[in-house]
């Protein structure tokens, strides 16, 4: 049987960050990749057939990747700042974000709340996430603190409204208008269900969307998610990483054998150390253990609909210019009213009557993932619908699927100035560029039990018994993905955290 210092259970980002550390420290290390490429979800993709369009399939921004891994492993990466943080819709007019223009900022505020008061709130409480950010992203990537340290890190007033009470509360308490509230619990429901008033989840939930980097800005990966993925597997390769792919994992020994099977039959290797880049539920399955009762199976939560457009949509609000409203996070009837609604009608099982979602199109900050021949005659849309967890898609999985994109264009339609749908490019063979992505389909196509995009909930970026997060019940195994302690999203934190845990 071949032997390796370490074999790396999955070629997702992760994977490849940890492969590219390792094999850089001298480690011989095998990456295995049950598909036919690496980079797991973090992948561009041309949908429709005919149109030379290359989309983030499934991730889509770049916020929690620490600058630091990038310069560690020379990454060839380049992540666009957008000017336009979002723009939210309310009546005829709407609530315009402008990142270079703060008097700007403050009189769409004065038009949208009628005062002065928000702004101010918005200016004191972004300052109070901005220092907890830039305390708490470096920690990120090194031994886990203890509560009481990151407590002291960050002060008394973010510890208690960021991490002791429900973040719905401190909004509610921060902010008087119900549309202002609503942008700023969105962050805390991305890939997360949860009631923001009574469920601690949707704060760490928060916490991920605003600390990454130290900065909290999510940018934009020039190429698309794919090119993160490009650069990652060429800096593992260069490390001297081998890398297999179509090579689906069936089994995990405490021993560190690790059974694989590809086109040519079935196979084993053994690693001194197994890093998992896999959901925790799977690691079971491929350890051979019983799996929790369906309660305890993560539930993802989110109605991902990839669209290219022939124009951007009309605003209601002629004051601001489309390529500005949709190049930031544009908010469809996402107010704290409309949230809860939407939550509470989705967890008695409903697909939400007003779906509320989110939009941006990566193309007007990075036109290169448009074919020269569409280029200026097409623009990229992708939305992220909240509150459509997997139970809703269980049944009838294909109906269920149409009625949710129905009733998430009519959402959308509700607050632009001419239906969505008229402004879809029609592919060659006459069918409009429209690619949903469910929580079931995710669970399908990419193996994500429930579909749950961070594998399982989020947890505290801290923990009393120390380690570096990654540790399992067997010493020789090691979670390296998104269900590591401080993974979620695409931040390369938990391989090189697993990394780091061999290394140091």
């Amino acid at each position: 049987m071949v032997s390796y210092d370490v074999v790396v259970a999955g070629g997702g980002h992760n994977g490849l960050v940890a492969a590219a550390y390792l094999a850089g420290a001298g480690r011989r290390v095998l990456v295995l990749e049950r598909f036919d490429h690496v980079g797991g979800l973090a992948v561009s993709a041309r949908p429709f057939p005919g149109v030379d369009v290359r989309l983030s399939r499934y991730s889509y921004l770049v916020s929690l990747l620490p600058s630091r891994i990038v310069r560690d492993l020379g990454l060839d990466l380049e992540l666009r700042r957008r000017r336009y943080a979002s723009y939210t819709p309310k009546g005829n007019t709407g609530l315009l974000v402008d990142n270079e223009d703060e008097a700007r900022t403050a009189a769409s505020f004065r038009a949208v709340t009628g005062g002065e008061a928000d702004h101010k709130a918005w200016r004191d409480f972004y300052g109070m996430t901005a220092r907890v950010a830039r305390a708490l992203a470096p920690t990120l990537l090194e031994p886990l603190r203890a509560p009481t340290e990151i407590e002291r890190l960050v002060g008394a007033e973010a510890w208690r409204d960021l991490f002791q009470r429900p973040i719905g509360q401190t909004v509610a308490e921060r902010f008087g208008d119900d549309t202002v509230r609503g942008v700023v619990l969105t962050d805390a429901l991305i890939g997360t269900f949860a009631d923001t008033d009574t469920d601690l989840p949707a704060n760490r939930c928060f916490l991920y969307h605003v600390i990454g980097d130290g900065t909290g800005e999510w940018n934009v990966p020039v190429g698309g998610m794919g090119a993160v993925s490009g650069a990652l597997e060429a800096a593992a390769r260069r490390a001297g990483a081998e890398i297999r792919t179509g090579a689906e994992i069936v089994g995990i020994s405490p021993s560190g054998e690790v059974a694989f099977v590809d086109e040519a039959g079935e196979h084993a290797v053994n690693g001194r150390h197994v890093l998992v880049n896999l959901p925790p539920t799977v690691l079971d399955r491929v350890l051979d253990r019983v799996l929790g009762s369906p309660a305890t199976v993560p539930e993802g939560a989110q109605l991902k609909v990839n669209m290219v457009l022939s124009r951007l949509p009309r605003l209601k609000d002629a004051s601001v210019d489309p390529s500005a409203a949709f190049s930031g996070t544009f908010h469809i009837n996402e107010g704290r009213e409309q949230l809860a609604r939407a939550y509470a009608q989705a967890a008695a099982g409903r697909i939400p009557d007003v779906p509320p979602a989110e939009v941006y199109c990566h193309s007007l900050t990075d036109p290169s993932i448009i074919g020269p021949d569409l280029r200026g005659r097409a623009e990229t849309m992708t939305l992220f619908g909240l509150h459509m967890p997997a139970r809703l898609f269980r049944t009838n999985r294909d109906k269920a699927r149409e009625d949710a994109l129905r009733a998430t264009f009519a959402s959308i339609n509700s607050v632009l100035a001419e239906p969505i749908e008229d402004c879809l490019l029609q592919a060659p063979d006459g069918t409009p560029c429209v690619e949903v992505k469910t929580p079931v389909d995710l669970e399908t196509e990419a193996g994500l039990p429930g579909g749950h995009i961070f594998h399982t909930d989020l947890s505290w970026p801290y923990a009393a018994g120390g380690g570096w997060g990654v540790e399992t019940e067997h010493e020789r195994i090691l979670m390296c993905g998104a269900g590591a302690r401080r993974g979620g999203g695409v931040s390369g934190i938990g391989g090189h955290n697993a990394a780091m845990a061999l290394l140091t």
